[in-house]
């Protein structure tokens, strides 16, 4: 006997037919007719994806939805690895923090450059100087950074791979890599950043490292949140010892000079710190803060960053202005997905000029899909970095942005959108 098609098969069909082709529509409409039942999870209370967006697309998983496949083999592939990498810990690095205390995270500027030879007198080879864009190696000795971005993505694919899949490893796995960096007494990070980014012989850390933590901070709550749906291995201990470092975190944000410093910052940075503490804000109950720190980035962050042609002259600016200019944009377009749980429309805001976020993502779109070239400067031309960006605004509704999700490159690892559908930042360079 068929079964029906149920409502939330039905919705999820609507939601994704704006980036399925019809047959595949058609095809995922027979099996939700012909398939197995699915039972219903609950809909994870995540802070920047649509927690029911995401349970309608596991459920289109389950009936084994064709455009689904690939995206899902590659999630997979990348969860495989990350059951076998780490557990990763502030522990591991050979450097003692200023502090003495191995348990505060510890990094250093990338784009800073020793101007003479390592000496036993002049150990670093001080004097510093700035070389924006080109990234300094050596600042891997110190394994803080690293490790915190492999720990990062290893949490976030094995827990995505275990809610559509179901199978219980990728949870455990991810338990036990968000244990060891958060929980764990012996292994944990202090929830604080002091000396992230500092600079030999000039300063110990500053308020721009924060950019190390909030550039991805944020898919960790929504890891956290998919966890909290029931996953084996997560237990509530680890849910209260989570929940406790996020609040003291928030805290240290809301208090600190570095977190002042890097509050007033007014390109990336700033996007960047709204974007963490508004996550953290709704994460820890907070939705009142999180819905002021949005509404305050309409004029805080809009209106400054954002040309009347939707250019960004702050990122413009840079060495690598492509780079910069999309990675601002994840910024923005995710603080535009904490705002739709809070109640804040950012894309449809209109600063003075006549700027939004939609024009904003616009304006990369060209260069993005290869129908002009990128004219400012940029050390290393990359045009996928645009493409979350762009299934973004396309999401919300930009017809130019609808109009360009075709013609995207695919990114390497492949287009994970319809699984994880918040962006990311697509090209491999980290820094300020």
């Amino acid at each position: 006997m068929k079964r029906r098609t149920t409502p939330r098969i039905i919705a999820a069909l609507v939601l994704v037919a704006g980036v399925l082709t019809p047959s595949a529509v058609a095809s995922a409409a027979t099996a939700a007719h012909q398939g197995p039942a699915l039972r219903p999870l609950p809909v994870p209370a995540t802070v920047v994806l649509d927690g029911y967006r995401l349970a309608l697309t596991r459920d289109l998983v389950r009936v084994g939805l064709p455009s689904l496949n690939a995206p899902l083999a590659e999630l997979r592939t990348q969860a495989d690895a990350a059951l076998t990498a780490g557990p990763w810990s502030v522990m591991d690095k050979p450097e003692l923090p200023p502090s003495n205390d191995k348990h505060d995270y510890l990094s250093q500027a990338p784009y800073w450059w020793p101007t003479q030879p390592a000496t036993a007198a002049n150990p670093w080879g001080c004097p510093y100087v700035q070389r924006d864009g080109v990234r300094n190696p050596a600042i891997d000795d110190i394994t803080d950074h690293a490790e915190r971005g492999e720990m990062f993505n290893a949490v976030y694919d094995l827990t995505l791979a275990w809610y559509y899949t179901g199978d219980a490893a990728y949870a455990q796995r991810a338990a036990l890599d968000l244990r060891t960096w958060f929980v764990d007494p012996a292994t944990r990070m202090n929830p604080s950043l002091d000396f992230t980014q500092g600079i030999p012989c000039m300063v110990t850390g500053r308020g721009i490292g924060i950019i190390d933590f909030s550039q991805q901070f944020t898919d960790l709550l929504d890891a956290v949140a998919l966890l909290d749906t029931g996953a084996p291995g997560w237990s509530s201990a680890d849910r209260a010892g989570m929940t406790t470092w996020n609040k003291q975190f928030l805290s240290w944000l809301q208090t600190s000079k570095n977190a002042s410093d890097e509050a007033a910052s007014t390109n990336n940075h700033g996007s960047f710190f709204d974007m963490q503490e508004a996550a953290l804000a709704l994460a820890t109950g907070q939705r009142t803060l999180a819905r002021s720190i949005v509404t305050t980035a309409e004029t805080q962050r809009l209106n400054v960053q954002i040309a009347a042609d939707g250019s960004l002259p702050l990122e413009l600016s840079r060495t690598r202005s492509f780079h910069y200019s999309t990675f601002d944009l994840v910024a923005l377009t995710r603080l535009a997905m904490i705002g739709q749980h809070v109640g804040v429309d950012l894309w449809h805001y209109s600063t003075p000029g006549g700027g939004t976020l939609f024009k904003a993502v616009d304006f990369v779109v060209p260069a993005a899909t290869g129908q002009a070239a990128w004219t400012y400067p940029e050390l290393q031309f990359q045009a996928f970095a645009a493409v979350d960006d762009i299934h973004a605004a396309a999401d919300a509704g930009d017809r130019t942005a609808r109009a360009a999700v075709a013609k995207l490159p695919t990114p390497p690892g492949g287009d994970l959108w319809l699984l994880r559908p918040a962006p990311e930042q697509l090209d491999p360079i980290s820094g300020s």
